[in-house]
């Protein structure tokens, strides 16, 4: 059964988002939304959810190299949670260790420096942390 997923990437400025099929396993990302000390404005969030009609949500889990928690690690936690609360969709979280790296290589490998937009490296991110979930379910 394909199932439409919506994943984003966490972030207290910025939440990256991106959109992505169980059958083809593969993401595309959405415009980034801002964010006021973590906390998104939740219409916008759901503008996305009332267009894409997800099945499930991916939220990124940012952890150490070593795989221990980070300052940033409960916040994404509180997100993913206020999501499922609000939306009642199932959420779960997907490491996201060294997607901004990738993204941010992927972006400027093609278009340089110009091209390295917050925006763009943390949907990039979301579509990097989707497409890990899908390769490992």
């Amino acid at each position: 059964m394909n199932q439409t997923l919506l994943a984003f990437d966490f972030g207290t400025n910025s939440i990256g988002c991106a959109v992505g099929q169980s059958i083809t396993s593969t993401a595309q990302p959405l415009s980034a939304f801002k964010a006021k000390d973590g906390i998104p404005n939740w219409n916008i969030i759901e503008k996305i959810l009332n267009e894409w009609k997800p099945n499930k949500l991916i939220v990124g889990l940012p952890l150490n190299m070593d795989g221990t928690e980070q300052p940033l690690t409960q916040r994404a936690k509180k997100f993913a949670n206020r999501l499922q609360g609000r939306f009642n969709l199932p959420v779960e979280l997907q490491d996201e260790r060294l997607t901004t790296v990738e993204a941010r290589y992927e972006i400027f490998s093609r278009g340089g420096f110009k091209a390295l937009k917050k925006d763009k490296v943390d949907s990039i991110s979301a579509c990097l942390i989707l497409e890990s979930w899908f390769e490992n379910n």
